[in-house]
């Protein structure tokens, strides 16, 4: 399939989700360069120089070789877990877009790619997690053992940089197979600040194993059809042969991804719109809420045990508190960036409402993106009991952002850091990708920076 698939494969559809994806993952990259960890990725990336280099996004006096760009970009995406999620679960543009956007300043002119290459390339890379992850019943839950991306985000990642290098099709498979022996990482480290390594090795790991794929490197080439190969990651691991090259049928074209509307965990943006919809009940839309009124909080909620957190002390894990971002959510009638400064998880009001909850996990409520909910029930002093349950959230593929919320998602986000000629030459590129004809000018536009930054980061990279 890698080696097969053409852009003439490219649906109408594909191609304009693919887009939505690109841009959405551009934006939280470009406000992830802000946070802390990504200083400390790339005060490590550093140690490493190479004739040959690739932007590193919003820095525009600083380049690291094409694998190191990959990474640090990489962290920054996942850095605020700000990224896309698809089902099964994983993050799936992570992985993918940090090494695309590496490779295209690496090839010589004469072997430039297009913007429809770079969307081919893309999609291959998004196609291969989304086929590798439906061979499992245990992948399409939310995750207990490895991160998804950390497996098929490899895997992805190795696919898309092989199908852009342009690769043969035995050294395709070679890519796959030395990737798997990159793939998987514990959950334990989620709700850490060594998560958002996760999607950065993804996609280093996936580019380094296309180069030695290139370089004559060779695997098991049943990598993918064994239970010691790709089946280790999953119990229930069972591979399904590819439909026909001849109309290729994408699975993105079935099934687009969840884009968030703030940056923590998937889950938590179902208990947020829940809790959004009690505190109007309570509050309206302007009034404080009462805290000192409420006698008790009931979250019904999913069963797993990473994101049921009572009282996170970090921003990592509250981006991972039902209970947080639930309480949040009533205090201040929306989830932000901002609400995981350390500032707003130290209030003393936040924390007497997370001291008021309690959780229940209904038989009915599964761990798994397609099906659960949240329930918010909040019980007054007096008495008074208000309920709100989200099915399906705003952003969820089930109910998308429209593409006026996206784009402003991505100018809220991108400019933080870039300037605005910047952050509009990206919105018009994305937009007209398949209409570019070499997609390496994208890089240009990821360097135009925003200087009122330069303070902020400065403080970051001291206190790191």
């Amino acid at each position: 399939m890698i080696h097969g698939v053409t852009t003439s494969s490219l649906t109408e559809a594909v191609i304009q989700r693919s887009k939505r994806m690109i841009l959405d993952t551009l934006g939280v990259g470009l406000i992830g360069t802000t946070t802390e960890v990504f200083q400390k990725a790339l005060q490590y990336s550093k140690i490493y120089s190479s004739d040959i280099s690739s932007t590193v996004w919003g820095q525009p006096d600083l380049r690291l070789p094409p694998l190191y760009a990959s990474f640090v970009n990489g962290v920054a995406v996942h850095s605020m877990d700000f990224d896309d999620t698809w089902h099964p679960a994983t993050h799936p543009s992570g992985p993918i877009l940090p090494s695309l956007i590496a490779l295209t300043e690496t090839l010589p002119a004469p072997t430039k790619r297009s913007g429809l290459d770079f969307l081919l390339a893309f999609n291959v890379g998004i196609e291969v997690q989304g086929r590798l992850m439906y061979c499992s019943n245990e992948a399409k839950n939310i995750p207990k053992r490895f991160h998804p991306p950390t497996v098929v985000g490899t895997m992805g990642s190795a696919a898309a940089t092989s199908k852009f290098l342009g690769l043969d099709q035995s050294q395709c498979r070679e890519a796959l197979a030395i990737a798997a022996s990159y793939a998987g990482a514990p959950m334990a480290n989620a709700a850490t600040q060594t998560k958002p390594l996760h999607i950065g090795n993804a996609g280093r790991h996936g580019l380094e194993a296309a180069c030695f794929a290139y370089l004559g490197l060779e695997g098991n080439k049943q990598i993918l059809d064994l239970e010691s190969g790709f089946g280790a990651f999953y119990h229930d691991y069972n591979p399904q042969p590819l439909p026909s090259l001849q109309a290729y049928d994408w699975l993105l074209e079935k099934q687009a991804v969840a884009v968030k509307r703030f940056p923590a965990h998937l889950g938590m943006h179902w208990a947020a719109d829940a809790a959004c919809a009690v505190r109007k009940h309570i509050a309206g839309d302007n009034k404080l809420l009462p805290v000192n009124n409420i006698h008790k909080i009931t979250l019904k909620i999913p069963d797993a045990e990473y994101i049921n957190r009572p009282f996170p002390s970090s921003e990592h894990e509250a981006r991972h508190s039902f209970q947080f971002n639930a309480c949040t959510a009533l205090l201040d009638g929306a989830v932000s960036v901002q609400s995981f400064s350390d500032h707003s998880i130290c209030r003393p009001e936040l924390k007497e409402l997370l001291g008021k909850i309690e959780v229940v996990h209904p038989s009915d409520n599964k761990p798994n993106f397609e099906k659960l909910y949240c329930e918010v029930s909040v019980t007054m002093t007096n008495g008074a009991t208000y309920t709100e349950r989200c099915n399906t959230f705003y952003g969820h593929w089930r109910n998308p952002l429209s593409n006026e919320d996206l784009v402003k998602k991505f100018k809220s986000n991108a400019s933080t850091v870039l300037s605005m000629d910047g952050v509009e030459g990206i919105v018009e590129m994305v937009n007209k990708l398949e209409d570019v004809s070499d997609c390496s000018v994208l890089c240009s536009l990821l360097r135009l920076r925003n200087q009122t930054t330069d303070k902020q980061e400065m403080a970051l990279s001291n206190k790191s």
